[in-house]
């Protein structure tokens, strides 16, 4: 297949369940420092909410229907890191986290990769925060 043949394709955005809108746009906004990129209502009970930190591929908050996924929310990854937030200065944001009542499950560490650390958001999600390693 000739390189100008090549699909171009992106991941558009990841669902995050959440149990409120508004909630989570406050804690995602609010908290993590995210750009609320839309709010669409679809219907009475449904909304397109796209919140962005900045570069890279935005977070949908899909409220969740159901008890099934009631039940999924903080857990879509079953208990693993879920979502890996990069930056480019680890310690800003990591004081700037700590500061605003974000728990991490660990003390920084540095791996071949970059610096790292486990943080949960309000819904149990794990991620991991990371500032890349230059080489």
């Amino acid at each position: 297949m000739p390189a100008t043949d090549i699909p171009r394709r992106s991941v558009g955005a990841v669902a995050l369940l959440v149990p409120d809108y508004q909630e989570a746009i406050d804690y995602f906004v609010g908290t993590l420092g995210f750009t609320l990129v839309e709010d669409t209502r679809l219907s009475e009970s449904r909304r397109w909410v796209l919140v962005s930190p900045g570069a890279g591929t935005p977070l949908l908050l899909a409220k969740a229907d159901g008890e099934r996924q009631c039940a999924a929310i903080g857990n879509q990854s079953g208990g693993r890191v879920f979502l890996f937030l990069t930056t480019d200065d680890f310690w800003r944001d990591y004081r700037d986290y700590v500061s605003r009542g974000v728990e991490f499950e660990e003390e920084p560490r540095h791996e071949a990769y970059g610096t790292v650390a486990v943080f949960t958001d309000r819904y149990g999600n794990r991620w991991d925060l990371i500032e890349p390693s230059s080489s």
